[in-house]
């Protein structure tokens, strides 16, 4: 069934393949299970019940992310008037909507600190440590990235298996790709996890490439091929998949707006339609006699000579021009971009009138994006924790860590470079008062990006930098005496 608009442009979805059409999506689907315990016997029939879930699940992520890509509909467009003036401009709002969020919300590295009352501030630097070893910081883009553009992510903790360094984590994270890999949930009022499925393309024992499941469970791990188990592990580990959703709906960030993103692009295209169209014009021949040689003649000279045939009836020769108001195209055009903007929590391009710092934050959209961000980040820090139970477990069964996670807070330092003067003057307040703590100055004023390592190295410069004044005064105090006996010494000769 073909969607025609007003410009004499049709989009199809069976007549170009390879290119999407308009859809309009929800979110993701979650997924659930009415079998409390995964075994043995029940998993591939959970298993096969859960997969046509998925498989919607997997098709709209792989449409949003061709979207966010640039492969659109308007690519899909068949121009039905003047089929051979035929734009079709992408213009990729949604690539940059995803861009921004990622880089606003991840520009800094997510880290973490030590609880106030708790006394582990070297092991939460250690746990800094570990993170940075293992790059968590583009895996933390990385994942920001697959939960923008289609809503959900997913991450996987495993132990490291390799020889390990001094520096080395003894643990590995994954980030995973959401059109392969999925968890499925407990139908009960708790909604808790049962089983995570990842899956790959393998040839089976005749050489047909079939789908190669890996599903962990609580205390199970099997590999499924062709509907059978063919290898079954004693997982200790649990369910070592977290997913990410990037809010309740799973929505991704552009996907509200994916109408007034297609908007844009059939109005792009019309536009460059119209100057094309103005360029090329149509001519037309009133009471004048002209074959197709002549029109040819006409085109290569760019003159034409003619008489009329009946004195009573008056030859013309003209272009046919009708061009399409560029003025008002472009009010369109920022009115659609200003919408997309508002919804999506955007910051927009306005230049002000020289002014800056908390006046620039609410006039131009800045405060609307940091309330999207600190939504986002209540739905991320609640996947993060259930991370670090796996991180953490895994560090005490290797004996690396000794921390739980009450033991942690996880710190986002976005825009850590903005009001700085605002920042220092917070944290010298709150280190002037004798009744706060010089630590959780650090942590709350916002100053540093990483504040465990930021009070750790600053702590240790002021207690060297106190040893030597005192060594400085003693030895001051010391060559003051001797001065003193010297000079009693001569008074007295």
């Amino acid at each position: 069934m073909a969607e025609t608009n007003t410009s004499g442009s049709v989009y199809t979805s069976g007549n170009m393949p390879g290119y999407p059409s308009k859809k309009t999506l929800q979110g993701r689907r979650e997924i659930f299970t009415s079998e409390e315990f995964i075994t043995r016997e029940n998993v591939v029939e959970v298993l096969n019940r859960t997969m046509h879930t998925h498989n919607i699940n997997s098709a709209e992520i792989e449409y949003l992310y061709r979207y966010y890509k640039g492969v659109q509909p308007i690519l899909a467009r068949v121009k039905e008037v003047r089929p051979d003036i035929n734009n079709k401009i992408v213009v990729n709002t949604a690539n940059e909507i995803v861009a921004f969020k990622t880089g606003y919300l991840f520009g800094d590295p997510v880290v973490y600190a030590g609880r106030a009352e708790d006394d582990c501030a070297d092991a939460i630097q250690e746990l800094n440590k570990y993170m940075s070893s293992i790059d968590k910081e583009a895996q933390d883009a990385e994942l920001a990235l697959w939960m923008h553009v289609c809503g959900i992510g997913y991450r996987m903790c495993m132990p490291n298996t390799e020889a390990m360094e001094d520096d080395d984590s003894p643990f590995e994270l994954y980030t995973l790709d959401p059109r392969t890999t999925y968890i499925v949930k407990h139908s009960g009022l708790e909604k808790k996890p049962v089983m995570a499925v990842m899956y790959v393309d393998a040839p089976d024992e005749l050489g047909n490439v079939t789908k190669l499941y890996s599903v962990y469970t609580k205390d199970r791990y099997f590999l499924i091929q062709n509907d059978r188990v063919i290898e079954e592990k004693v997982n200790l580990l649990g369910i070592p998949v977290v997913e990410y959703p990037l809010n309740l709906p799973r929505m991704g960030a552009f996907e509200a707006v994916m109408p007034l993103l297609d908007a844009q692009n059939e109005l792009a295209s019309n536009r460059m339609d119209s100057v094309a169209q103005f360029v090329q014009a149509l001519i037309l021949f009133h009471n004048v006699d002209i074959d197709a040689d002549g029109v040819a003649k006409l085109q290569a000279l760019g003159a034409i000579k003619y008489k009329d045939v009946d004195p009573t009836m008056q030859g013309e020769v003209k272009y046919i021009t009708a061009e399409l108001n560029q003025e008002g195209s472009h009010t369109l055009k920022e009115d659609l971009y200003e919408s997309v903007l508002i919804i999506c929590g955007m910051p927009n391009r306005n230049t002000g009138n020289g002014d800056n710092g908390i006046a620039v934050v609410y006039r131009d959209g800045w405060s609307a994006a940091e309330t999207r961000a600190k939504d986002t980040v209540k739905w991320f820090t609640r996947s993060e924790k259930n991370m670090l139970r796996i991180a953490l477990k895994i560090c005490r069964e290797k004996n690396a860590l000794d921390i739980h996670l009450s033991n942690v807070e996880i710190k986002f330092t976005r825009m850590n470079s903005e009001n700085s003067a605002t920042k220092a003057t917070v944290l010298t307040t709150m280190l002037s008062n004798e009744k706060i703590a010089p630590r959780l100055a650090f942590v709350h004023s916002g100053m540093f990006s990483d504040p465990e390592a930021a009070w750790a190295e600053s702590e240790k410069y002021y207690n060297e930098h106190k040893e030597e004044t005192v060594k400085n005064a003693e030895g001051s105090d010391t060559d003051t005496g001797n001065d003193t006996g010297n000079r009693d010494t001569a008074e007295e000769g």
